[in-house]
């Protein structure tokens, strides 16, 4: 894979994303970001971590002391899954291998969170079925599309909306899945909230049809995502804790800019964790998913969301900010967005293809072209073979 063409990359080196920032009680020494990226690599049965590649390929892009790596998402426990080939975080045997991980990434100064994973009705119900689990969301029946009513049925594994008692197990789950993260290693946590996920199906009133203290209002729908926060918190510390949100996202069916109240459901939430950040609480990071995607499956460009933005979050919440979203070929966005001194930026794509990234945006050096098709195959082509950029030069591909 040649250079990306027709992109004149900017040196950063001297903005404010080569500025350290504190986040929890971690200091990086920039503020360019690794976040959470699905590469469908773990072994099947067990979805433990690839024992052959997963802690080279997370070696190669902590090789830049001072940076925050946050791993790809892993399952909290077998009912919070559904894929064969994505990492879980409950087993001694995923805990082995994840420690071999974050030892490679602590040895090259470097740190890692780990976000916590639950797939809700982006499982696969027949795979959930084969195992003898349930097909989870906030509500019954209410599915993301015919496609998946339809395997769902053919499953005999129609869409359950979780009772109270399951959301307290859930609870507890994200607890242990915390602990292990620590025993592990990690740095901390990062609760994923979002692109359709199981969280993220509760604040959405497109996926929650409840009539409980967990549905109706933007209140309850609040509620589970803010108890799993506070149970994190009170189990491993508040500093060790970020969370994502996709407000506009559209990925699985959600709602996205067309809800009219979507900006009042993520202000309350916010609101709500620096009501507690005010209280002596606050979390590390809140990492927001821009309007510039609102569906990760789309190829850069498409799909954005041009009425909103997520610059509310600043205005309520007071602590750091990731934002991540179509970003590596557009510095003049990032030289903008990080005048701003609680910002961070996350860089996806071009990260799986860049292991030397934070390198290439300090100098301004031309950027590897990804390979789509290799996102989520069981090899380490596309995994583990991206050329640095002196490697890059050497294969001549400054020339192609």
């Amino acid at each position: 894979m040649p250079f990306v063409k027709d992109f004149t990359p900017v040196a950063l080196k001297d903005t404010n994303l080569f500025k350290p920032i504190q986040i929890g009680d971690i200091e990086l020494k920039h503020r360019a970001v690794m976040p959470p990226l699905t590469r469908m690599r773990a072994h099947h049965p067990g979805n433990i971590p690839n024992r052959n590649w997963t802690a080279e390929y997370y070696d190669q892009r902590s090789k830049y002391s001072g940076t925050l790596i946050i791993t790809e998402g892993a399952f909290i426990s077998p009912q919070a899954g559904g894929y064969d080939n994505a990492p879980g975080i409950w087993s001694q045997e995923q805990v082995d291998e994840w420690t071999k991980i974050f030892k490679r990434i602590h040895d090259n100064k470097s740190f890692v969170f780990v976000q916590l994973w639950n797939l809700g009705r982006q499982a696969f119900p027949d795979t959930m079925a084969r195992d003898g689990l349930r097909y989870d969301s906030a509500s019954d029946n209410v599915y993301m599309s015919e496609e998946q009513k339809e395997r769902a049925l053919k499953a005999n594994n129609p869409q359950h909306g979780i009772t109270k008692e399951e959301i307290k197990q859930y609870i507890k789950e994200y607890v242990e899945a915390a602990k292990n993260s620590i025993a592990a290693g990690a740095d901390g946590v990062e609760i994923h909230s979002a692109n359709s996920y199981l969280l993220n199906q509760f604040l959405d009133p497109i996926s929650n049809k409840r009539t409980d203290e967990y549905g109706g209002s933007i209140e309850n729908r609040s509620r589970f995502v803010l108890e799993v926060v506070d149970a994190i918190v009170e189990a491993i510390g508040h500093k060790k804790v970020g969370i994502r949100f996709s407000p506009y996202g559209l990925y699985g069916a959600m709602s996205g800019g067309a809800e009219p109240l979507i900006v009042a459901q993520y202000a309350h939430v916010i609101g709500e964790l620096e009501r507690r950040a005010r209280q002596g609480k606050r979390l590390a990071y809140i990492h927001v998913v821009e309007p510039r995607v609102t569906d990760p499956f789309l190829v850069e460009g498409e799909g954005e969301y041009e009425q909103g933005t997520n610059d509310f979050v600043y205005s309520i919440w007071k602590g750091p900010i990731i934002r991540a979203g179509n970003l590596a070929l557009h510095p003049e966005i990032v030289k903008e967005l990080v005048k701003d001194d609680r910002t961070l930026v996350a860089y996806g794509r071009f990260w799986i293809a860049n292991p030397d990234i934070v390198e290439r945006l300090e100098k301004g050096l031309s950027l590897n072209k990804y390979n789509r098709d290799t996102f989520y195959a069981m090899t380490d082509k596309g995994y583990l073979d991206y050329p640095t950029y002196d490697e890059a030069i050497k294969l001549g591909w400054d020339k192609q």
